[in-house]
This record gives structure tokens, sequence and C-alpha cells, in this order.
């Protein structure tokens, strides 16, 4: 549900000059947090544990691991390159331009469907809390009121990000302590202490690997705190910071689903709402207002993340078109009054109406491949751009920093991305083909280098009168 960036003004030139370098360490993973989204461990809940079965915490311990080696990577070429803050830049410069449009073009397909499954979300909740309203009453209203929203101003959520962490930890603390009482009262387990939840007869590693796949999903966003590199007081904690961000939104993680695997060992007290059983989960630990209150977290959340990343895509668009990456005279055009590329947005909201159908399971794992390629390429750039083109890999200190802590890292999130569902695996190959296809053509064979599409670089050959700032 998190999503993947900052809203458009976040990395680019303001009016005036450079961006005013005011956060701190905390405020930096504060705003990754919130990108991150900790009530979705809830909402992938039931899936996790019918793949996993019943162990949930072990899968996000196997994804938390290959996640922090991940950060590691993230915080090595963060450093190199300060002001960009993407996988796709990453690969660009360090690998070949070629390689970088290929992974962009993977992280599109994120872009396009992050809008889709915030709003999945929020059908999910309406149709356990109000099962006689329509499901595509839900989704079309959804999306008619986010993409008027954008189209009307470009202005994002990250003001809203710490209210919105704030709030949902509170609820999932209210979670814990709600399951302990009824944990120590013999409910679930019937015991607040148990290795059951990571390890019990029943659960492969083949099953751990396929759960941490799913729940990698909770973990998409955590490399948003790079965008904030030209903001932090010193470029120096943007390490700290993306580590720090990993892991404690791991920690969160691992609490809420351990004490939710013990409170529900099985997905039985679901019923038909495993796919996201966050509203049965308030419901069944809290009653009807602790429901009210969890859902509401997640909704406004969702809501939020909807907003951050429908405006993202729909800039990310604009870019394109503006680089003639895309048909410029469509997808680089900005409305004179409202100021704002009406023509992406709306076609995002286009792929947001698709909620309608797809289930929670299927979108995440789509989401996931494209995510799980570009942190396997991101890996892979520390690897090119410090052992190889450097030549940092002399002493064993080297060989241990720049080869062997990312070449695992690479290995595992490729073993993640092979655990992949069938159908995820082969729409994400289509959307490749395409990709490599069209890379072809704006190449004209390879002859040419493709231009950039970075979401977060300036925008050019907008009306004079107009600032990046304002997009």
């Amino acid at each position: 549900m998190a999503s993947p960036t900052v809203v458009p003004t976040v990395g680019a030139p303001a009016r005036g000059g450079a961006l005013k370098r005011n956060l701190g360490l905390w405020a930096i993973v504060g705003l990754g947090l919130g990108y991150m989204t900790p009530t979705v461990v809830f909402d992938t809940f039931g899936i996790v544990s019918d793949e996993t079965n019943g162990a949930v915490p072990s899968a996000y311990l196997v994804a938390l691991v290959i996640m922090l080696l991940t950060a590691i990577s993230y915080g090595k070429m963060v450093r190199v390159y300060p002001a960009a803050g993407s996988a796709y830049t990453y690969v660009r410069e360090s690998i070949h331009p070629n390689a970088g449009f290929m992974v962009g073009w993977a992280s599109l397909l994120d872009y396009l469907l992050l809008p889709m499954v915030n709003a999945l979300i929020i059908r999910l909740y309406l149709e356990q809390v109000f099962p006689a309203l329509p499901s595509w009453v839900t989704v079309v209203v959804y999306t008619v009121f986010v993409t008027t929203v954008i189209c009307l101003s470009m202005r994002g959520t990250s003001n809203l990000n710490m209210v919105l962490l704030v709030g949902a930890v509170l609820a999932m603390v209210a979670f814990v302590v709600f399951a302990v009482i009824e944990l120590a009262e013999g409910a679930g387990a019937g015991t607040v202490v148990s290795a059951e939840p990571f390890v019990h007869d029943g659960v492969t590693m083949s099953a751990l690997l396929t759960g941490a796949t799913v729940v990698c999903f909770s973990f998409i966003g955590f490399d948003a705190v790079t965008m904030y590199a030209e903001e932090a007081k010193s470029i120096r904690i943007m390490p700290r910071a993306i580590m720090l961000t990993v892991l404690l939104g791991g920690l969160i993680f691992l609490v809420a689903s351990y004490s939710a695997q013990l409170r529900f060992p099985t997905n039985a007290p679901f019923g038909e709402f495993t796919d996201d059983p966050l509203p049965q989960i308030g419901l069944l630990v809290g009653g009807r207002v602790f429901q009210a209150v969890l859902v509401s977290a997640g909704f406004v959340a969702a809501l939020a993340s909807g907003l951050a990343s429908h405006a993202s895509v729909a800039r990310m668009l604009m870019v394109m078109g503006r680089n003639n990456v895309l048909p410029k005279r469509v997808f680089g055009y900005v409305h004179p009054k409202t100021r704002t590329p009406v023509f992406n947005v709306i076609v995002v909201g286009a792929v947001t109406l698709l909620a309608m159908t797809f289930s929670l399971d299927t979108i995440s794992s789509y989401i996931n491949f494209g995510a799980l390629v570009a942190f396997t390429f991101v890996n892979a750039t520390v690897i090119v751009h410090f052992a190889w083109r450097q030549g940092r890999r002399r002493t064993p200190a080297d060989v241990w920093r720049f080869i062997v802590l990312p070449g695992v890292a690479m290995v595992l999130t490729g073993v993640l991305w092979s655990q992949l569902h069938a159908d995820a695996l082969i729409a994400g190959g289509v959307w490749a083909a395409i990709g490599f296809a069209y890379l072809l053509v704006i190449t004209k064979g390879f002859r040419v280098a493709p231009k950039g599409f970075d979401e977060n670089q300036p925008v050019t050959g907008v009306n004079k009168q107009l600032t990046d700032a304002e997009l």
C-alpha cells in the first residue's frame, strides 16, 4: 500500500534555489515509516498465513534480513548520487543507460499499480463493514475523488505522513495490548510466549520464501527516504536513515505479526475475508469500536498513499513525455489552468478502476515483480561501481563490503523474485518484453542512449511562468 516515492516537489529545484537542509535523522526515518504504512501487515496477514501454514513472523524475518542487506546497498549508492534517489538512476549511471531504462520500465509497473492497490484495500475494508454496498461503487467513488483532487492540484501528502504514522502505530499498540490480554485469558494459542509463530511442523523453507515474497510488499517505500538526500542536514545521515527505516519497520511488522499469529493460529476466524482480514482482526480483538478505529487508520493511510502514488506516477509519465520517452504531445501536456498533467492523471485513474476485479494477492505479486527487479539491480550497482569501476576489491574489508554483502543480497532478492506467482512472472515478462521492444525503437536499435525519466528529476519544457515546484 505504501507509495514508493515522495510527492512531486521533493528532490527538484524549488523557487529561489536549492532545497533547504533542515531534515534530521529521525524526521527522515519518520517519513520513511509513514510511506511503508505499518498497518499493511494486517492487510496481507491472511494471505501470508495461508502461504506459510501459520508462520507469518518467519516470513517477515526472512524478508527483513534481505531488505536490510538491500538497504545497505541503497545507503552506499545514495552517497554516490545524492541528488537522485531511484534504482533507475543508479543502474543507468553505474551499469548502462539501456539497463537503467529496463529497470525504470519495471518500476513503472509498480507506479501504475500502486494507486490501484490502495483502491483495492479500501474496497476490501468496505465490503466487510458495509456488505450491502456494491464493490464497484466503492472503487468508482474513490477513483473519481482521487483523480479529481490530483487533476486540480499536484500537491502531495508528505506533511500528513507523520500524523498518519503516529495514529497507525498507536492503533497497532492497542492491538498488541488487546491480543496479549486475550492470549493470557486462553484465546488463540493461549500463551504470550511461543516459538510456534516462527517454526512448527508443516513449515517449509519453500513456503517461507513464498511468504517472504508477499511480505516484501510491506517494505515497499523504504527507499523513498533517498528522495530526501538534498534536504537532509548532512548527506552522511542518509545510510543510517535508510537502515533505521527498514529495521524499525521490520520490528513493527514482526511484533504485530507475532501477536496476530498467536491470537489467530489459523485463518478460520476470518471466514471468507482472508484476502484482507484487517477489519475482522479489529472486530475479533476489540469489538466494534476498535474495528472502527483500526479500519479508520487503514482507510486514511490508504487514501493518503493513494493520493501520493497517483500524483507520482502522473508526474513520472509527464517527465517521460517532456523528454520524448513517450509521445510529448500527449504525455507532456500540462493543463494551462490547473497546471497539472490532466491526461496522465486520468490514465492512472482508468488503471485504478481495475481494482473492481483484482485480488490483493495478485496485485501485490505484480507490484513485487518490479520492486524485486529494482532491488536486485541496486545491489548489483554496488559491485559494479565500487568493486569494478573503482577497483575496491583488493582488501578483505573491501571484498566483504562491495562484493560479498551486495552479492548475497542480489542472490536473495533474485530468489524471492523467482518465488513470485506464475501469473505475476508471466505478466511481468510481457511487460518487460514490451519495454525491450520500445527501447529498441527509441534508441534506434541501440545506436543512441535512451532519454532519462527519473520521476524526481526537474521537468523541462513547461510554460515559462511555471516552476517545477508548482507542479
